[in-house]
């Protein structure tokens, strides 16, 4: 392969931010999910796809630095005081100057497919208009809808996103309740995880903090403030983020769930 052919293929980086003092779930990247951390769950599902060249994980903690080792994943430190995932993704891809494409890969998804990552990623790879893409998945119950903790996606036609809420967007003026919304109306709740291109990833971390940003608490507002294309890939994967102790218990059941379910599997395939 010549040097003008290889420059024609982007080198991807996805990174793993791992904040261990989060604020409502102490020591989170080490929460025990079937017996292994989270962030290991995390890694091995990243690891199954097939755009990232390299993955990296990006810590605050030398205990959460010592497992990562163990489990045999690229590890960096980085500062406590970073204030946010992105900003702690753009001092990973410093490291990585020949990157091209940087993946933000949230560490509290311990059930993400790989095929969900080569989603956000493709946008990037075949139109240079788009600066950053992400996913969103279709709410299909009314608790979703009406979860503060759930952010809430619109996006136009060519699907580049309009506005992101933890209020329930948009509003159905003919439906009753939340129920009926759902039924009459296409609604998408946004998954976290971004792919940007190197530029736009330390153009982003530069910028202010926006006011729609600190009222939301949503720092994708900021891109969009300041005029950020963010592409919006439909998926039909389910993603589960952990934030809290109820929701540690949860994707504890759900890993049983998954575990038994492959486990019936693979006894009826010898069967």
């Amino acid at each position: 392969m010549s040097k003008k052919d290889d420059k024609r293929i982007p080198f991807i980086l996805g990174v793993i931010p791992a904040r261990f003092a989060s604020t409502r779930l102490m020591g989170k990247p080490l929460a025990n999910i079937g017996g292994k951390p989270m962030i290991q769950h995390t890694f091995e599902g990243a690891s199954k796809s097939k755009l990232l060249n390299k993955i990296v994980i990006a810590v605050d903690d030398t205990k959460v630095a010592e497992v990562v080792k163990s489990f045999g994943a690229s590890v960096m430190m980085t500062p406590k005081e970073v204030p946010t995932g992105s900003d702690r993704i753009a001092v990973v891809a410093k490291e990585f100057p020949r990157a091209d494409i940087i993946v933000n890969i949230q560490g509290d998804e311990p059930f993400i497919k790989g095929m969900m990552i080569d989603q956000a990623i493709e946008p990037l790879l075949f139109d240079p208009v788009v600066n950053v893409s992400t996913l969103a998945k279709k709410i299909n119950s009314a608790d979703e809808l009406l979860s503060p903790s759930i952010p809430k996606v619109v996006f136009d036609y060519e699907n580049f996103a309009l506005y992101f809420s933890r209020s329930p967007i948009p509003f159905v003026r003919e439906a009753a309740d939340a129920n009926e919304a759902i039924q009459l109306a296409d609604i998408y709740k946004h998954i976290g995880l971004y792919a940007f291109r190197r530029e736009s990833l330390f153009r982003f971390t530069s910028l202010e903090q926006t006011d729609l940003e600190r009222w939301e608490k949503l720092e994708q507002l900021r891109m969009l403030e300041y005029g950020f294309n963010i592409k919006v890939v439909i998926t039909e994967y389910e993603s589960f983020s952990v934030d809290t102790p109820d929701d540690l218990k949860l994707s504890r059941r759900i890993y049983a769930k998954l575990k038994k379910r492959k486990l019936k599997n693979e006894n009826s395939q010898k069967g």
